[in-house]
């Protein structure tokens, strides 16, 4: 039996060398769920329906809930499993202070196009902030950018270089092969290479930061967020939730999470 197991586990791991070490950062890094979506006319009043159409043309559609007369926009990256309709009760808080809210998909995710890849969903959140800059006529410094989990990886690479109004980072990881490591994948983890690097890419933000971490977050450890937090050069601010974990930061914790999130929205 163990013998079986054994032969069993080098032919998986030997077919996923064999596609590619990025099949295999894709294969465990993505959660899709494409079923569990609210129809067009089920949505909230407030809520519409936008598809963008990515420079590699791949059509995504995200949600866009404006507000009348604001001229601030904060684009909302979400984490690796089910869609961007399961994220409507933040969503539709969010848009409580009165931002105009884009809550991007990925490829492969929800109504949209396509399967899900790092390189991909990279493509997918440019191709959202080019629709808010150029179609919405938002400009980069009324602009926030919120990424949650594997979202902050979207968001932290979006956020480069500009001159953004903030970066808001929630239980953010430090890179791939760090979250391979923490996931208990082994000698998995070697093969997700430079994947999701958030660590060196902070180093060329040139925005506020916030980033929100649990201290008993045990999907992402808590040490990724201060890993950033510490290395970014930039005006910046850490919000540690004593005892949160990784799903509970918004209910469980409600106070805690949105009071610095609204705080942060609201500066200058």
């Amino acid at each position: 039996m163990i013998r079986t197991f054994s032969t069993l586990l080098v032919l998986i791991l030997f077919s996923f060398v064999a596609s590619g070490c990025k099949s295999i950062v894709n294969y465990f890094a993505f959660h899709p769920d494409k079923v569990n979506v609210i129809a067009i006319e089920n949505l909230p009043p407030s809520v519409k329906e936008i598809t963008i159409t990515t420079e590699d043309q791949v059509k995504i559609t995200s949600l866009y809930l404006p507000s009348t007369g604001s001229k601030k926009l904060l684009i909302y990256f979400h984490g690796n499993a089910g869609n961007i309709y399961h994220r409507m009760p933040g969503l539709l808080h969010l848009q409580k202070i009165g931002f105009n809210i884009i809550g991007a998909s990925y490829r492969g995710y929800g109504k949209s196009e396509g399967s899900p890849s790092e390189a991909g969903i990279y493509l997918d959140g440019k191709a959202v902030y080019q629709y808010a800059i150029e179609e919405l006529d938002f400009s980069a410094e009324n602009i926030i950018i919120l990424g949650r989990s594997i979202g902050s990886t979207v968001a932290v690479d979006l956020a480069q270089n500009k001159k953004l109004h903030g970066l808001i980072l929630v239980s953010p990881l430090s890179n791939g092969k760090e979250q391979a490591k923490a996931s208990g994948l082994g000698l998995i983890s070697a093969f997700a290479g430079d994947a999701f690097d958030n660590l060196t890419k902070i180093d060329n933000l040139n925005s506020p930061l916030l980033v929100i971490h649990g201290t008993q977050d045990r999907v992402v450890p808590f040490s990724m967020g201060e890993a950033i937090f510490n290395r970014a050069k930039t005006e910046k601010i850490f919000i540690k939730i004593d005892g949160a974990g990784h799903n509970d930061l918004q209910n469980a914790y409600s106070k805690e999470y949105w009071t610095p999130i609204f705080q942060f929205m609201n500066k200058g």
